[in-house]
């Protein structure tokens, strides 16, 4: 268990903005997901979306929210969001269609997981912009894309 003692900043405070954009191009960043009955607690056990089993306690003095960076290392980052994990599911048609869809997540380091033959995007953004980035192999039939997952 990770023990993660206070609160490091934000997200977009300007001291960590370089390194969290570095760590984001490389795959380090992992995500814990916090309900909103939940930010106000002090102390909370949760898991971030990667698997790590984190035991976070704050400070009187010092609340959760959404963009709220628990640890950066040098190998790594962990940042609050608000609510659920919000997913994008998606299903090649084809073996072509299925290597394009893999680069572009890949390409884009866009955080994904496997269920079956689907592929699951875990959304960081408004699922649009995702969408424009595949929008040729969905408009073509060849991704399908299920939105509410």
């Amino acid at each position: 268990m990770l023990r993660l003692d206070g609160l490091i900043g934000r997200e977009t405070d300007t001291a960590l903005h370089d390194r969290l954009h570095e760590l984001k191009h490389a795959g380090a960043i992992e995500y814990v997901f916090v309900g909103e009955s939940d930010l106000g607690r002090r102390r909370l056990r949760i898991t971030t979306d990667r698997g790590t089993d984190c035991a976070i306690s704050l400070r009187r003095s010092e609340e959760l929210a959404d963009g709220t960076v628990l640890l950066i290392e040098p190998d790594r980052a962990i940042i609050v969001r608000l609510g659920k994990t919000r997913l994008w599911r998606l299903r090649a048609r084809d073996r072509e269609a299925a290597l394009q869809l893999g680069w572009t997540a890949g390409n884009l380091h866009w955080r994904i997981r496997f269920e079956g033959a689907d592929l699951l995007v875990m959304l960081d953004a408004p699922v649009d912009e995702y969408r424009a980035r595949i929008q040729s192999l969905i408009l073509a039939g060849r991704v399908e894309a299920f939105d509410g997952s």
